[in-house]
């Protein structure tokens, strides 16, 4: 834990390490898809934890960003008191050409 940094800094899975079916079950689910869109129509670290319009807790909120974390498509870090979030489209779009296309088509 970094100097008067209150938490651990969230771990990363780098797209190129995560399993098709990681991937679609990260995606199939309503709250985790409602971040990935909102995400997707955000600047990069632009989002933090509580900006989201999603209708679950703080615990269940945490949960579902560690799934998307676990499944390579977010990246989050520290800014002061805010943990701040950006989709890692780029790298997703490599590992898996047009599934976040396809998936934020319906958004």
């Amino acid at each position: 834990m970094a100097v008067g940094s209150h938490r651990a800094a969230p771990e990363h899975t780098h797209p190129d390490e995560v399993p098709l079916l990681t991937a679609l079950a990260a995606l199939a689910d309503p709250v985790r898809l409602t971040l990935v869109r909102e995400l997707a129509r955000a600047a990069d670290w632009t989002r933090s934890c509580g900006s989201f319009d999603v209708p679950v807790g703080k615990a269940a909120l945490s949960h579902h960003l560690a799934v998307l974390r676990g499944a390579g498509l977010v990246e989050q870090r520290d800014e002061g008191p805010r943990r701040v979030n950006r989709l890692r489209r780029a790298e997703f779009d490599a590992r898996f050409p047009g599934l976040l296309d396809l998936v934020l088509k319906g958004d």
